[in-house]
């Protein structure tokens, strides 16, 4: 089970703002989160992608400048299995990256992937036409069909131009509740609310939300 981010800003910010208190989610967490992690940052309009398979609380931080749209991922792999850096998210496809929590089980789709959630992003992106909340909700749609159980469903999305998230979970809300902190520049997205900050609420569950 893993820890997600987002953070989006009109004016740009130093991703360490960020990471700092996300890497101390990961390494607090109750699940172990030290399988690797990483990150996606928007700098001159483009994605660039850092990928590490050492926990993000032993890493440096202070090395990726200032963005204005900022995606990470800690990883708690399923069953201490594939633990190898290409696992590690975020997955990247053209101008859309995506990060994933949860676990599902026995999920009938017929699609390619080195790991569950990289299956669920490439079943996605099948739908994906001119409207990528409608593929999210459409994919999403049917993966929740052809699962035998969804214990959780969380992910976040962006296309550079729009953020969004899927939330959905059967137990364990103190754990897969998805957190928001928005003020009138910045919206940050987190599976918790950093440590000792104000401003937070949850987000319900069985949410999808776009957010322009």
């Amino acid at each position: 089970m893993c820890r997600l981010l987002l953070v989006r800003s009109e004016k740009p910010f130093p991703v360490i703002d960020h990471l700092q208190p996300f890497s101390r989610i990961a390494e607090e967490s109750k699940e172990y989160q030290g399988h690797g992690w990483g990150c996606a940052f928007l700098q001159n309009g483009a994605w660039n992608v850092y990928k590490n398979i050492h926990p993000i609380w032993k890493d440096n931080l202070d090395r990726f400048g200032s963005t204005t749209l900022l995606m990470g991922h800690a990883r708690s792999a399923f069953q201490n299995e594939g633990i190898r850096i290409e696992n590690n998210m975020p997955f990247l496809s053209g101008e859309i990256v995506f990060v994933f929590n949860g676990e599902l089980q026995k999920v009938r789709i017929p699609v390619e992937g080195r790991i569950g959630a990289e299956k669920i992003f490439n079943f996605i992106l099948r739908f994906h036409k001119n409207n990528l909340f409608d593929a999210i909700c459409k994919g999403t749609d049917i993966i929740e069909k052809r699962a035998r159980y969804i214990r959780a469903m969380n992910m976040l999305i962006s296309d550079k131009k729009n953020v969004y998230l899927v939330s959905q979970f059967n137990e364990d809300p103190d754990y897969f509740t998805m957190h928001m902190k928005k003020s009138l520049e910045t919206l940050i997205l987190c599976s918790e609310p950093y440590p000792g900050d104000q401003g937070w609420e949850k987000i319900a569950n069985h949410s999808r939300k776009v957010f322009p």
